[in-house]
Order: structure tokens, then C-alpha cells, then sequence
């Protein structure tokens, strides 16, 4: 398949820090590639160079087959982009704001009027399309700066976390709107923090830490690396979490993690795993409050391949917050 979104070894060196470090993604046409990371990881970063608004160091990228080097007009003219802050000008109305983005791309006065309809229609903000959107609420200028995003219906949408800071139903919304939009053939490169959006939406996930991919595939693929299923036991006394981690450690697949009085790890044999750690608990006569088998989720990827959970900022690095 083509590769409507392609980097080669990007680098990007904020003066002493090098948010990204060689990183490579191919996102090939008609899907949804999530890219996954603490923060600070380098996602708003990769997102940049891919965008045009950042020079890389090194490397090179394109996309919809455009250097994003020596043609970033024209990579411009392919892409939607919604960056992690909504982009509206607060005096216009929401229907002003859409009609002003479609002029700016070209579609004349009349198309650029009707598509803001439909797009205000679409995110559930035709009734304040005619009010200033300074009265909007946040997740109101964060479904206007997304209609923003899809007002030329570019074949490729950059989005980074596009649904910070909107509900659930919201969310949701969002949700059917790229599911709809890659249907149609749109390719998408989406950064989340929400493991539950990339787990249905993507079709391929990197995850990256400080610059450097360090995981690749679908999400059932990343999550068969941290075992077939997970073990979890919550204990009645606290004393006795130690005693456990060393009971479910030579059944574990990585690290065994604790909290409080539940210790949980990931195991290859779910069921006879289960059974030896019982037999085990109760002839050292610990007493479970609950324990269960469960398939692994994304949120335990990030817990095994970065060690801290995706919304968690590694001390010191802050290179995704150096203005460019």
C-alpha cells in the first residue's frame, strides 16, 4: 500500500535536548496510525516536523508523496491539522471562524459558507454557530477547531489529541466523525493520550519515548507482548503484598507491579497460572479479598515498555514545551 505519511530518521534538537531521535513511521493510505507516549515522548514533536511547522535536524519525511522539506506549501494544501490547543479566533462566530478556513483554502465564498453548515451540523454546534465562539466552552472551541481541521476534506488529517478536554459524548462523536472520514479513504495520524482511542480507532500504534520509537503494531500485537493474560490479587492485609510479589514472580512476564494492597502481573498460562498462585496463596494462608483474569490492555503496554503510564511526566524532559 502507499505511504501517504513517511519519516526517515528525524531528528530534532531543542538546544542541549533531542526530542526526537530517528524516528521512522509509514502511514499507509486509508488508515489510522496512533502515535503513543508519555508525555514529552517527542509526539508533538513528530507531529510538527510532519506538519511543516518545524524544520527536522536530520531525516526526512513526507507526505502524500511531498517533501515536507523542500515543498511545505504543498504539503499544507493536503493535510488537516488540529493541534493539542483549539485554533479559533474568539471574536468570529463558530460559522464565521469555518467560513474564514475555507476561503483560505480556496473554496470560494459560497462553498466555504455551506460547508461551515454542514460542519457546525456535524459537530453538534449549529445552534451557536451564529454566536462568538469567546462564549463557547472548551470542549465547544475544541470541536470548532476540528470542524476547522476537515473544512477542505484533505486526504490527510494530523491530529494531535484531538479530543482533550471533550465529554464522553463528545468523544464519542469524534470517534464516528474519523471512522467515517477514513472510510472514505482520509488517512490519519493521530497522538492520544487516551489508550481506549487508539485500542478502536487505529490500525497500526507506535509508541515512542524520549524521540525513539521503542514499539510497533496492531494493539492486539503490542498486547500479547506483555503476556496472554494478567493476573490481579487484592489482598486484606497490606503486610502481606510482599509475600504475594514474590509468589507471582516466577509466573510473571516482566514486572510485577503493586499498589497499596493489589499486586498485578502478566502471565503466558492465564488459567494454570491462576490455579498455582491460588494454591500457593492459600497454603501460605494470605487472605484474597479478590483476585481475577483478565486479557491485557494498552494501558498495560505503556506500564511495561515505559514503566509510568501515559499521561506521566519524566522528570527533566520538557522538550515538547520548548516553543518552536
Amino acid at each position: 500500500m502507499v505511504a501517504m505519511i513517511r519519516a526517515e530518521g528525524l531528528v530534532k534538537r531543542y538546544k542541549e535536548v533531542e526530542a526526537l531521535k530517528g524516528l521512522d513511521l509509514a502511514v499507509p493510505e486509508g488508515t489510522v496510525l496512533a502515535l503513543l507516549g508519555p508525555n514529552g515522548a517527542g509526539k508533538t514533536t513528530a507531529v510538527r516536523c510532519l506538519a511543516t511547522l518545524l524544520v527536522p535536524d536530520a531525516g526526512r519525511a513526507e507526505v502524500a508523496g511531498i517533501d515536507v522539506i523542500a515543498d511545505p506549501q504543498g504539503v499544507r494544501r493536503k493535510i488537516g491539522l488540529s493541534g493539542q490547543y483549539a485554533a479559533v479566533d474568539e471574536y468570529l462566530t463558530g460559522y464565521e471562524n469555518l467560513t474564514m478556513v475555507g476561503r483560505l483554502y480556496g473554496l470560494g465564498k459560497k462553498r466555504s459558507q455551506e460547508r461551515a453548515r454542514e460542519l457546525l451540523d456535524r459537530f453538534d454546534l449549529a445552534d451557536a454557530g451564529d454566536r462568538p465562539s469567546k462564549t463557547y466552552s472548551g470542549g465547544m472551541r475544541r470541536r470548532l477547531d476540528l470542524a476547522g481541521a476537515l473544512v477542505a476534506a484533505p486526504p490527510v488529517l494530523i491530529l494531535d489529541e484531538p479530543t482533550t478536554g471533550l465529554d464522553v459524548r463528545a468523544r464519542q462523536q469524534m470517534w464516528d466523525v474519523i471512522r467515517e472520514l477514513v472510510s472514505s479513504g482520509a488517512t490519519l495520524l493521530l497522538t492520544t493520550q487516551y489508550l481506549e482511542e487508539a485500542d478502536r480507532l487505529a490500525d497500526d500504534i507506535v509508541v515512542i519515548d524520549h524521540g525513539q520509537a521503542i514499539a510497533r503494531g496492531t494493539a492486539d500485537q503490542l498486547k500479547a507482548q506483555t503476556g496472554g493474560e494478567r493476573v490481579e490479587v487484592v489482598v486484606a492485609d497490606a503486610s502481606d503484598v510482599d509475600a504475594v510479589v514474590r509468589l507471582l514472580g516466577p509466573i510473571a512476564v516482566g514486572d510485577v507491579q503493586r499498589e497499596d494492597r493489589s499486586v498485578g502481573a502478566a502471565v503466558n498460562d492465564g488459567t494454570g497460572a491462576l490455579r498455582r498462585l491460588l494454591d500457593e496463596l492459600d497454603q501460605a494462608g494470605i487472605r484474597v479479598l479478590d483476585v481475577g483474569l483478565r486479557r491485557p490492555t494498552l494501558d498495560d503496554v505503556f506500564l511495561s515498555l515505559t514503566g509510568r503510564a501515559a499521561e506521566e511526566q519524566p522528570a527533566g524532559d520538557q522538550a515538547e514545551e520548548v516553543p518552536a
